[in-house]
């Protein structure tokens, strides 16, 4: 039963968020499986045919990235990117439910609920919602992921900065992360954009400063149940 689920609202967020920690339960014999939300493309304002090409591309590297680091096969639910405020959360809570009562996972992680991108917010409301307690979609733990050039960049008067009280030690798959987010190319910026490898290697040592290794990847440990 060692298993993981990744809910995420888009191919890459997987990686930009997670990509160490989940190699690191890889190698530990976890069993990991990502969902995706959005298709990640619809957004653009290109053509039909040009569209079909960019979410086609995006579904092949998702793919490729499972398949490279051993993981299950991914799911799409190919919603609207950037948009999954339009369709109704009912709808991706039982698309969640559905995943979770296939795969059974032990751990789910998912976006921090104070992004500023849209989709992520609406992510991490239908995880909640698909794992109630007193439900037979329970999940005992739920970890919740930064996503650089989101999570940050939610300038608010509110103060809703993201607080990790979870790290994992991903000194020795930083370079393979690195390696992978290369994939994405077209969703990789230049630097001293956050979302840039080099600004990926910096928030993981800031992070990695944080709790007293040379990089890490920080979580919100939004719920444990011990039994």
């Amino acid at each position: 039963m060692k298993k993981i689920m990744l809910v995420a609202a888009h191919p890459d967020d997987e990686l930009l968020g997670s990509a160490g920690t989940l190699l690191l339960f890889k190698k530990k014999g976890y069993k990991i499986k990502i969902i995706f939300l959005s298709d990640g493309e619809s957004s653009r304002k290109v053509g039909k045919k040009k569209l079909y090409k960019l979410i086609n591309k995006r579904k092949k590297q998702a793919i490729k990235i499972s398949k490279l680091c051993k993981f299950e096969e991914p799911v799409f639910a190919d919603f609207p990117d950037n948009s999954l405020d339009t369709v109704p959360i009912l709808k991706i809570v039982k698309f969640i439910e559905n995943e979770i009562r296939k795969f059974k996972p032990k751990i789910l992680i998912t976006h921090n609920e104070n992004d500023l991108n849209i989709d992520h917010k609406l992510a991490f409301k239908a995880v909640i919602t698909s794992t109630r307690p007193s439900t037979k979609t329970f999940i005992q733990s739920i970890y919740c992921f930064e996503t650089p050039s989101s999570t940050e960049n939610n300038f608010s008067r509110l103060k809703v900065n993201f607080n990790p009280n979870l790290y994992f030690d991903i000194s020795k798959f930083l370079n393979k992360k690195i390696k992978l987010l290369k994939i994405y190319k077209d969703e990789i910026k230049t630097y001293p954009h956050s979302r840039s490898l080099e600004g990926i290697k910096v928030l993981a040592k800031y992070r990695g400063t944080q709790i007293g290794v040379k990089y890490a990847e920080a979580f919100y440990l939004l719920r444990k149940l011990y039994k």
